[in-house]
C-alpha cells in the first residue's frame, strides 16, 4: 500500500518548509532531509551532469524506459527514516505508475523505485554513509553509487535493516552486468563511467 497521497501544511512540516526556503534562497542546490537533519549540496559539475546522460543510454536501450518503468533524474523519494525525510537521487529507475504514489512534497513511495544512483560530488561521505543506511530502511533493492572521489563503481543490492547484505565494490577495466530484476539487461563500463566523471584539476590544465 501507498503512503497517502495528502500533502500536508507547511506549518505542520517545519523541516519541509524550511528545506524549501532553503531552495528558494539557493537555486540549483539539491536540498534533502535524511535523518531529521537537513542537507544542502551545490550545484553539480559539468561532468557530473555528462557522466548522468551517459548512465541513462544503457537503460533506454535496454527498454527501460517505456510501458513498464521509467528512467527518471531528480525526482523525491520518500524515505521512512523521519517524520519528513526525503532524498532527491541523481538517477532512479521506477515503475511506470509511479505517479499513483505520491506522497507530498514531489515526493513518491519508495515502493514504486527499482534503483536509485548517486554520482559523488563534495558531499560524496552522505552518498557512501548517510544514503546507504536511508536506502536500505526504503528497501530500495539496487543502490549504485559512483564514487568519483576514489574512482570505484559501488553495487548495493538485498537491503537488510539499516545495511545493504550485498555490497561490491568495482575498478576501472571492469564491466558490471546490474540485477536481471530491473526489467532487462543493463551492463556498466567502469571506465567509461570514471571518465565522463572526470574533473580536472589543476594540474591537468597546465
Amino acid at each position: 500500500m501507498s503512503a497517502a497521497s495528502v500533502e500536508r501544511p507547511y506549518d505542520e512540516r517545519p523541516l519541509i518548509a524550511e528545506a524549501n526556503r532553503l531552495m528558494e534562497r539557493l537555486p540549483g542546490y539539491r536540498v534533502e532531509i535524511i535523518g531529521g537533519q537537513l542537507l544542502a549540496s551545490p550545484p553539480p559539475d559539468g561532468p557530473h551532469a555528462e557522466v548522468l546522460t551517459d548512465l541513462m543510454l544503457p537503460f533506454l536501450t535496454g527498454g527501460l524506459h517505456g510501458a513498464e518503468s521509467k528512467v527518471v533524474q531528480g525526482i523525491g523519494l520518500w524515505l521512512p527514516t523521519g517524520t519528513e525525510d526525503y532524498a532527491v537521487p541523481d538517477l532512479a529507475l521506477v515503475d511506470a505508475d509511479y505517479r499513483d504514489h505520491y506522497v507530498e512534497n514531489n515526493c513518491y513511495d519508495p515502493l514504486c523505485f527499482r534503483l536509485v544512483l548517486e554520482v559523488t560530488s563534495s558531499n560524496f561521505r552522505a552518498d557512501l554513509r548517510t544514503k546507504v543506511a536511508a536506502y536500505a530502511e526504503a528497501k530500495i533493492p539496487v543502490y549504485v553509487i559512483v564514487d568519483r572521489e576514489h574512482r570505484r563503481l559501488h553495487l548495493l543490492t538485498d537491503p537488510a535493516g539499516r545495511d545493504y547484505a550485498t555490497h561490491r565494490v568495482h575498478s576501472p577495466g571492469e564491466r558490471v552486468v546490474l540485477p536481471a530484476s530491473l526489467g532487462a539487461e543493463v551492463t556498466l563500463d567502469v571506465t567509461g563511467v570514471l571518465e565522463a566523471g572526470r574533473r580536472k584539476r589543476a594540474a591537468d590544465r597546465e
